[in-house]
């Protein structure tokens, strides 16, 4: 979609300690994949976005992100089920609210650092009908808006991921700065938002 960048140039550190406290302390790492849960097994340490990580592991079952914000895919070159991580650790998948153990592909966020968020939602496609505009978190669009369905979207600041049902569950689907005249533009399947927010680096 208009607005937005992928940069495919990735940087992989391939470790093989068992232990995380064996990995060495890199000040580029921001974040480190591993293969097992608890943070065990075979990990890699990744630094910027990478189209296909198929080359470092087969699976991911734990996380940590030193640092930034990051979106995680289910695929190769950043398709499939999407994930936004926040700096932290996620000892097993579930606590990102992983369908499987697959990720394939990640990117690194940008405006997270901002002061101010704006997104626009329209209910027909290429920005027609009726319009919301937030600035806020909303855990219920259908109790803060009456929508149950979004078709197109413009993002005016910041980051924002959405999630296909309410109080932030279901699928992810990760929105930068740009214009988004059709769902399917955002990688969803369906018109179906069930809440959104902002992304931050808290």
């Amino acid at each position: 979609p208009q607005g937005s960048t992928i940069c495919c140039f990735c940087i992989c550190y391939k470790v093989v300690k068992i232990f995380y406290q064996d990995v060495p302390l890199f000040s580029s790492i921001q974040i480190v994949f591993f293969e097992d849960k608890n943070f065990q097994g075979q990990c890699y340490e990744c630094s910027a976005d990478c189209a296909d990580l198929r080359t470092f592991f087969s699976r991911c079952n734990s996380i940590k992100v030193e640092s930034g914000c990051w979106v995680l895919y289910e695929r190769p070159n950043f398709t499939g089920y999407q994930y936004i991580l926040s700096p932290g650790d996620y000892p097993d998948h579930q606590k990102w609210n992983g369908f499987n153990d697959s990720i394939k592909s990640c990117r690194s966020i940008k405006n997270v650092y901002g002061k101010s968020w704006k997104i626009r939602f329209y209910d027909k496609q290429d920005f027609g009908g009726q319009v919301a505009e937030c600035f806020e978190d909303c855990p219920s669009v259908y109790d803060a808006l009456k929508f149950q369905e979004f078709h197109s979207c413009v993002v005016m600041d910041g980051a924002w991921v959405l999630y296909e049902q309410p109080n932030y569950q279901g699928h992810q689907y990760f929105l930068e700065r740009g214009e988004y005249p059709n769902y399917t533009d955002w990688g969803a399947t369906s018109p179906a938002v069930g809440s959104f927010r902002m992304i931050k680096e808290l």
